[in-house]
């Protein structure tokens, strides 16, 4: 079965309409919530993308542990990037060349300096499993398994196609308007034609795109 889903995998070509273009950078030290100062400095140096609905921002995110050290989690925590820590950014093919004039840009950064370097292209992952490190939670009071259910109703709506919807970890942002409450979540069992429009519209308003909530990857264990 998994070989059967392997050669399907590499039978299906993602299509190029919408990538991820990232970017190396030089940043010491970010804060763990950077999620609104990151956007911000993005929509500075990029205008169009506040008003571009296909453009999303992939918050920073480094390795979980490694010599001894263990990622933190809350919002007064700072992050080490290293240097094959990345900025990505998810936009349609039109506008990439639009995106690359982020290099050679420094960003200001909740008070620190993040330089922009070179940048590559990579197409959305052919995979029937997706998570989303983030995902708003419009209610705060609102249960798992009504969050599920709001999940699952907007999933349907895309006419997507799924058997598995699963949430995990809660995390808080600080943003403008005040705190903003998401989830991680994890689709299964998607075909993957679906894997990929759900990877293009993401989940949510477009704003919250822009502050790095409901944009999809490839599940790591996949």
């Amino acid at each position: 079965m998994w070989q059967t889903e392997q050669e399907n995998a590499e039978q299906f070509v993602a299509p190029d309409t919408v990538q991820d273009i990232q970017f190396s950078i030089d940043c010491k030290t970010l804060p763990v919530d950077h999620a609104q100062a990151l956007s911000r400095a993005v929509l500075v140096a990029l205008p169009w993308f506040a008003s571009e609905p296909l453009a999303a921002l992939h918050l920073i995110h480094v390795a979980g542990s490694g010599n001894g050290w263990e990622r933190p989690e809350g919002g007064k925590g700072i992050l080490h990037p290293s240097r094959r820590t990345k900025l990505v950014l998810r936009v349609p093919k039109q506008r990439l060349d639009d995106a690359r004039a982020l290099s050679g840009q420094v960003l200001e950064v909740a008070g620190g300096r993040m330089a922009i370097g070179d940048s590559s292209t990579r197409l959305l992952s052919v995979t029937n499993t997706l998570y989303a490190r983030h995902v708003v939670v419009e209610d705060p009071e609102q249960s798992e398994q009504a969050f599920i259910a709001t999940v699952v109703d907007e999933l349907k709506r895309l006419s997507l196609h799924f058997k598995k919807v699963l949430c995990g970890k809660t995390i808080t942002f600080e943003t403008d308007d005040g705190p903003l409450m998401t989830r991680s979540l994890m689709v299964a069992d998607l075909p993957y034609e679906d894997a990929i429009r759900l990877q293009e519209r993401g989940l949510g308003q477009d704003r919250y795109k822009k502050l790095g909530c409901g944009l999809f990857i490839a599940h790591k264990s996949v």
